[in-house]
């Protein structure tokens, strides 16, 4: 896929980018360039690959979970212009 410096012209403005004429040659090649690339990298095979949830073989240093905060919902509740079944309750807003 190749732009055009007109095609480069309507990217900009949809994405609101102020280019200026002098500027215009070489946006649209360094966008053809990343469009280039991207094509090299969709020619890659791919399906040998397991997915990985992370790229680094490493664990996480976890803490304990412990609570340190103390419960306040019952004070909160009390100051509540309006609650029910431990919920705040607050006005319809889409019907």
């Amino acid at each position: 896929m190749s732009l055009d410096k007109n095609k480069v012209k309507e990217i900009a403005f949809l994405a609101r980018l102020s280019i200026q004429d002098s500027e215009l040659e070489q946006s649209t090649q360094e966008l053809n360039n990343i469009l280039g690339l991207m094509d090299q990298l969709g020619e890659i095979d791919t399906g040998d690959a397991e997915p990985m949830a992370h790229p680094l073989e490493m664990s996480q240093r976890l803490r304990e979970d412990q609570v340190t905060e103390d419960d306040l919902s019952e004070e909160f509740h009390e100051i509540a212009p309006k609650t029910g079944n431990n919920h705040f309750l607050v006005p319809t807003v889409i019907e």
